[in-house]
């Protein structure tokens, strides 16, 4: 007969936001198996483990970024050979939120490359909220750095999420940028906070960074005022034309690790398996849900990064027993799903989002 399983001192009972450096170190330094099994137990406390959140990102503004990340292509300063392209119009984002929810997708992420958006693309961006939420989609945006004002625009207009990521650890984090501080993101937060909407905030593992600065990140993220309520933890993607571009690739199990230890110390956050995916095996992405993930971007493309194509996510899904998390009620998002994975040729419902 199963038994409860054993808590430790290190298995929270209840949401903290003081950890310290150590104990997340001593999280990461348990064994393997002890950590899945703790994860694991923390993510059955509080989540189905059979169901995934899925959304879908769009590219409503490519290229041209005056920022330095190193990892990114859309960074004005790198020959990436990105094609530049405009702010979207409406009609088109549209267009591609409804496929997105004919295809099973709950969340619509929608991502512009700038600094910060100007006020004069805001009303822009305000219709687009409001016209996707009438879809009956969460909505999600990253813009950039926002004011007071701007969130609370964002906010009025009815958006669910606002993503801006840590990236890294407050020490590493001049390595990769030098354009923005980590207070001005960390400021963002505040505002986006302040102004009523959710927060989706996670960061980028390998980058050179050690393992000491990915429990720096999750420090930081998990001593927020608030935990976010998704957390992405993306995989470097070695774009062509940016630094990071031959950077040695991070070992899976240290990937699974970060993943892991994410979910113990934000028991009720969504932890995204985001960016880098596409390198990623089945028997991989298994372990990651394995280990608490939650949460994915599904789609050809994640902005400008290659992504593995929906239908073979919903037949991974099929093969793993994972359904897709509900939003609110929507009985025909599931339908949906096991539809697409019968009819795997209908790969023209899903965009590229750097088209």
């Amino acid at each position: 007969m199963p038994t409860e399983p054993m808590r430790t001192e290190a298995m929270p009972t209840a949401i903290r936001h003081d950890w310290t450096f150590q104990q997340v170190q001593a999280l990461f330094a348990q064994p393997f198996n002890d950590l899945l099994f703790q994860a694991q137990s923390v993510h059955r406390e509080h989540f189905d483990p059979n169901e995934v959140q899925i959304s879908t990102l769009l590219s409503i503004k490519t290229g041209a970024c005056p920022e330095d990340c190193k990892y990114c292509p859309q960074a004005g300063i790198y020959n990436t050979g990105l094609e530049k392209e405009k702010l979207l119009e409406i009609e088109r984002v549209l267009v591609e939120a409804k496929a997105a929810k004919n295809n099973g997708a709950t969340r619509f992420c929608m991502g512009a490359a700038w600094r910060s958006p100007s006020n004069k693309d805001m009303p822009q961006v305000i219709e687009m909220v409001k016209d996707v939420k009438a879809l009956g989609l969460e909505t999600c945006m990253t813009l950039g750095m926002l004011t007071d004002s701007q969130a609370q625009g964002l906010a009025d207009a009815g958006l669910d999420y606002y993503n801006h990521n840590l990236d890294t650890s407050p020490e590493y984090y001049g390595e990769v940028i030098t354009t923005r501080t980590y207070q001005d993101r960390l400021d963002t937060l505040g505002s986006v906070r302040n102004a009523g909407m959710k927060v989706c905030c996670g960061g980028i593992v390998g980058m050179g960074e050690t393992t000491a600065d990915r429990i720096g990140l999750l420090v930081q993220l998990a001593n927020l005022p608030e935990h976010p309520e998704s957390v992405p933890i993306n995989m470097l993607v070695k774009v062509p034309g940016t630094p990071l571009e031959n950077e040695a690739a991070l070992e899976p199990f240290e990937f699974i690790r970060t993943i892991a230890v994410a979910r113990i110390i934000m028991p009720l956050s969504h932890v995204r398996l985001s960016a880098g995916r596409e390198d990623m095996n089945e028997q991989m992405q298994a372990l990651a849900f394995h280990a608490g993930a939650n949460s994915i971007f599904y789609g050809e493309k994640l902005l400008t990064t290659p992504n593995p194509a929906a239908n073979k996510d919903m037949q991974l899904f099929d093969r793993l027993g994972i359904k897709p998390e509900q939003y609110y009620s929507h009985p025909d998002q599931e339908t949906a799903m096991k539809a697409a994975i019968a009819n795997a040729e209908s790969d023209k419902h899903f965009y590229d989002a750097a088209s």
